[in-house]
């Protein structure tokens, strides 16, 4: 049952809130302020069930990454020169190959450094480029369970799409920003699919455990 609020929790929670931020649910609502905050309290309990999926998912995208790299480029992947050559060069302030300098400058293990890199670096891996070189012969090996219709460029496009809306997605939730105006059931489709390519077994498990389905069933209004 969605939440209930009185006059005075309406005001009060404005306050803590910020009335710039109730906003877009107001708007969303045509200015029912206690339907714009149910909207909210939902917004932030799909965010919730939503997260639990995106740290499988990101943990299966990059222990795969890390998989192939391993085979490679070797353990120590992590401080091959030729490895970050092959990095792709982008228009803006992320660079993948600063990125794993940064870090490999200042930790002691390749174990560590997967850590501290970001989800970007982890998408920049799947790119053409990278095809002859690791996902030729390593994407049967990192993502055994991937759809069987596509050829490996196709798989590694996927992912690199499929990746790049997860971490956008990711991105809005951590800095509570407003995801119900997205088609979240195939936010949710997008996740279960990149887990279950890593490994079809988690992916099952993951699709009976999520609750973002029953939740898109209560949303409000």
């Amino acid at each position: 049952m969605p939440p209930r609020f009185t006059a005075q929790d309406l005001l009060d929670l404005e306050a803590v809130l910020s009335t710039p931020r109730l906003a877009t649910y107001l708007r969303a609502t045509s200015g029912d302020r206690h339907l714009a905050m149910q909207l909210y309290c939902w917004n932030a309990e799909i965010s919730a069930a939503l997260y639990f999926m995106v740290q499988f998912c990101e943990l299966a995208v990059r222990n795969g990454a890390v998989e192939a790299l391993e085979r490679a480029f070797g353990e120590n992947w992590h401080l091959n020169r030729g490895f970050y050559r092959t990095l792709p060069r982008l228009h803006g302030r992320y660079q993948p190959s600063d990125d794993i300098a940064t870090c490999a400058s200042r930790l002691p293990t390749a174990g560590k450094v997967v850590a501290e890199l970001k989800f970007a670096f982890w998408q920049y891996l799947f790119v053409k480029g990278q095809d002859e070189r690791m996902w030729n012969t390593q994407m049967a090996i990192a993502f055994p369970d991937r759809d069987p219709r596509l050829s490996v460029g196709q798989a590694r496009s996927r992912m690199h799409g499929d990746i790049e809306k997860v971490r956008f997605l990711r991105n809005r939730i951590a800095h509570h920003e407003p995801i119900f105006s997205r088609r979240l059931d195939e936010d949710c489709d997008r996740i279960l699919n990149l887990v279950t390519w890593r490994r079809a077994g988690t992916g099952a498990w993951l699709a009976s455990v999520q609750t973002v389905t029953q939740l898109l069933d209560r949303r409000p209004g």
